[in-house]
């Protein structure tokens, strides 16, 4: 397949995602829905394009592992997951309820294809280490990919586990960090400020892209480019993406950490979302 063709279905998986959230959002009037619309150009990648897995065997001992660290972004993962075959989608209509496989935040426990319970912020980098240890000595070549996000850089765990990961020179782990520049406190630069964040990262031994992350054609580059270093060090791509993109009255929000959506705009973010290309 082309370039141009790779990137056109791309795009569309990209919208179904932010469509299958939107939807998982509208059962219960609110969520986390400006994270799902922003990091839903990276799992379309992620799902459509570099993850080795079979959405049959979820358990598959070959699948790359795809960690949610911010566990509270499940609804764009589940949403990746019905995508990719992985889920049902019949299961949308159950998000958040009780007995059902759709928390509200990621858990392993309950979910076919979530790796681990995320939502303690910092944990999924460490846990993403020994992960990759543990796969490196059994000789699998499976990848681990890390998503996490611009709040957990204030965690000192994150920062122990990228070093940890350089010192052991894990090629196979992929970090994913969402900047969307949002937490529950306010800005996550004027919580904690981060920058010059590739900077810190390639001082801790990783290979670090920046990408544009709501930018499909320079993801399938970033996403690409991890799997093909030769150097035995932890790659890591620092995404950049929009809180909400793809539903302008979501994008400008002032906050959009977890938001309520009064029932006619349900439907209107769906229409505008429709409605593009």
């Amino acid at each position: 397949m082309d370039t141009d063709s790779q990137i056109l279905r791309l795009k569309q998986k990209a919208k179904n995602i932010r469509r299958l959230s939107l939807l998982m959002g509208q059962v219960q009037g609110q969520g986390y829905i400006g994270q799902a619309l922003g990091i839903a150009d990276v799992l379309a990648v992620a799902y459509g394009h570099a993850l080795q897995y079979r959405a049959d065997e979820p358990d598959w001992p070959g699948r790359d592992r795809f960690l949610l660290s911010h566990g509270h972004y499940a609804i764009a993962h589940y949403a990746a997951m019905i995508d990719a075959g992985i889920l049902d989608e019949s299961e949308l209509e159950t998000y958040g309820s009780d007995d059902s496989r759709l928390p509200m935040s990621g858990m392993a426990s309950y979910t076919p294809g979530m790796e681990i319970s995320g939502g303690s912020l910092g944990q999924g980098l460490c846990i993403g280490v020994g992960m990759a240890l543990g796969l490196r000595h059994q000789g699998n070549a499976a990848f681990v990919y890390n998503s996490m996000s611009d709040g957990e850089l204030d965690e000192g765990a994150t920062w122990e586990a990228a070093m940890s990961a350089a010192h052991h020179g894990l090629g196979n782990l992929v970090c994913l960090v969402d900047i969307n520049n949002q937490q529950a406190d306010g800005p996550s630069g004027k919580v904690m400020g981060f920058e010059p964040l590739a900077d810190k990262w390639a001082a801790f031994g990783w290979h670090v892209q920046r990408a544009n992350g709501n930018d499909i054609g320079a993801l399938l580059h970033a996403f690409d480019t991890v799997r093909e270093v030769t150097k035995a060090q932890p790659r890591v791509i620092l995404c950049d993406t929009l809180m909400g993109k793809g539903v302008d009255f979501l994008e400008k929000r002032e906050k959009n950490h977890f938001i309520q959506v009064d029932p006619p705009e349900w439907q209107r973010a769906l229409d505008l979302l429709d409605a593009t290309a």
